[in-house]
């Protein structure tokens, strides 16, 4: 039942615990149950609104920046991580393979607002060997969302 739960949730996280329920051939006592249960579980971390900020004219700059480390003795790459997310404009950390060792994603106002994020608090740590930073131009798909309208057919109809 959790699968199931969890797979409705990640598309729509506003849906009613009723109409759940109602997919799911479950009471809403049991989906209410388990839902409660996996968010104890940290299975269910969090609600989020996916917000086309273009659309708003309030446009946010996003970033993602690769980060290559080294990891000290005894700490490894969870407390670097650590360190790293505890910065308010930090959305998203992910240790990856490959090239480099971390993709930080973080938001900020504008370009000069990351540049200084980049080289005032994530350059200087002790860990950083490097960084690589690329400026997100526009989203056309995010978390499975299509975020931009479609292009119209500008070609004229022509008839016999």
């Amino acid at each position: 039942m959790r699968e199931k739960i969890l797979a409705v949730l990640e598309k729509n996280s506003r849906i009613d615990l009723g109409e759940l329920a109602s997919i799911l051939g479950e009471s809403e006592a049991n989906i209410a149950n388990e839902m409660a249960e996996m968010e104890r579980d940290n299975v269910i971390c969090g609600y989020h609104t996916l917000i086309n900020w273009e659309k708003t004219g309030n446009e946010k700059m996003v970033a993602l920046i690769e980060v290559k480390v080294t990891p000290q003795r005894g700490m490894g790459f969870d407390k670097i991580a650590e360190r790293i997310y505890q910065y308010s404009e930090v959305e998203s950390i992910y240790l990856m393979s490959g090239a480099y060792d971390f993709m930080v994603m973080l938001e900020g106002k504008t370009m000069r607002e990351v540049a200084q994020f980049v080289s005032e608090k994530l350059s200087p740590m002790d860990s950083v060997l490097s960084t690589a930073t690329h400026f997100v131009l526009k989203k056309y798909k995010d978390h499975g969302t299509i975020m931009c309208d479609k292009p119209e057919d500008e070609r004229m109809l022509i008839t016999p």
